[in-house]
């Protein structure tokens, strides 16, 4: 698009400034640095609710506070027709006009990492002091025509509807699995009083344990074919890793190469909140020291030592050692961590049981990064 098709944001949108005043709106929610609404974590707890302010459907919510310090802007669109409240503080706003300027397109433009650029240079350029509502109003968005802007959305709805669909298959198939597991290894079984056969037992009897290593700057990354390099975020709130875009070079790779974890490999995080997080790893990977990987010596156990491991995030956080709110489980802790043994047959049984799940969750997985990938270029095209 030409220049021509940059318009002022100001002259765009408007605020909002409607008060709870009667109290009849009570979902409190804050801003997270994803652009969604979340949960406010604040203890409101003898609050006046009444001063805060009412967000109706597909009015944003902006916090002009956090730009300068994360880099980033925590800005959402209510896209429900649920009645909402924020905080004071944040500036809330609309579209003058919905045939001019599409709620969803504002939205999937500030969406943009460009955008948190341009607000985080203007936060520390700007002689106001931030990247506030006046800052907001100056910025130059590109406006195609209405019909484009819909088209625009159009697409990304289609593509997150089906993300969607993805995510509840998964979730459904994860709960088959777990429910299977514990019909075969937790209803009625007595840790001190086990079947015959069965028996209590340690991580590091199931494989050697590895922890990770961040590698040495030496190293390029490189952005290719080989080792990708996972961190806990890469596969939080997936049972398979989602690959890093971050590659390691052949030589950071080579460097490494007694922590490489293979595929079918079980990997928990080990500090922190995530404590407790686990996946299989779907390929071969290099992690960071914040997780500790099994290295199964069969294969057969992988499926029943993720469904153990995920359903012991408080024992795990209990055993961590430092202080409260960074606690850290060290390899040796995890290595004699106690979990229950049942026969081996059992083990594969149910591995061979919930292995068609897994292919599908997998296959799932990887469709889920093909249509973030596609979303990602989506929002690049505007």
């Amino acid at each position: 698009m030409g220049r021509s098709s940059y318009k002022r944001l100001g002259d765009y949108i408007q605020p909002v400034d409607i008060r709870n005043k009667d109290n009849a709106v009570d979902k409190l929610l804050g801003l997270s640095m994803t652009k969604q609404f979340r949960p406010t974590t604040s203890n409101i707890v003898g609050v006046d609710l009444s001063k805060y302010k009412v967000v109706d459907k597909h009015v944003f919510a902006f916090d002009t506070m956090s730009v300068i310090r994360t880099g980033k802007v925590p800005i959402a669109v209510n896209l429900t027709d649920d009645l909402i409240i924020v905080s004071p503080a944040y500036v809330t706003f609309k579209s003058k006009n919905d045939d001019l300027l599409d709620p969803l397109y504002l939205m999937m433009w500030f969406s943009r990492s460009q955008f948190d650029r341009f607000a985080f240079f203007k936060s520390d350029a700007s002689v106001r002091g931030g990247y506030n509502w006046d800052e907001l109003c100056d910025t130059l968005i590109d406006l195609p025509p209405i019909e484009e802007q819909r088209e625009i959305v159009a697409q990304y709805e289609a593509i997150t509807r089906r993300i969607a669909l993805n995510e509840r298959i998964c979730a459904n198939l994860e709960e088959t699995a777990q429910a299977l597991y514990n019909k075969m290894f937790f209803q009625g079984i007595d840790p001190d009083n086990l079947p015959d056969g069965w028996r209590m037992g340690t991580i590091e009897e199931f494989g050697e344990v590895v922890t990770g290593k961040t590698p040495s700057s030496r190293y390029p990354e490189h952005f290719g074919d080989y080792m990708p390099f996972v961190t806990p975020v890469e596969f939080q709130g997936e049972k398979f890793i989602r690959t890093a875009e971050r590659n390691l070079s052949i030589e950071g790779v080579k460097a490494l190469e007694k922590k490489v974890i293979r595929e079918g490999d079980v990997m928990v995080t080990c500090i922190g909140s995530d404590m407790g997080k686990a996946a299989i790893s779907n390929t071969e990977v290099v992690t960071n020291q914040q997780i500790n990987s099994i290295r199964t010596y069969d294969n057969t156990f992988s499926e029943y030592l993720y469904y153990t491991l995920k359903g012991m995030k408080e024992i795990l956080m209990g055993l961590g050692s430092g202080s409260s709110t960074m606690p850290l489980l060290s390899k040796r802790s995890f290595e004699v961590v106690e979990v229950l043994y049942p026969p081996t047959d059992l083990i594969q049984c149910f591995s061979q049981t919930v292995k068609p799940l897994s292919t599908i969750i997998e296959r799932k997985s990887k469709e889920k990064d093909i249509l973030r990938e596609m979303l990602f270029l989506l929002i690049l095209k505007i």
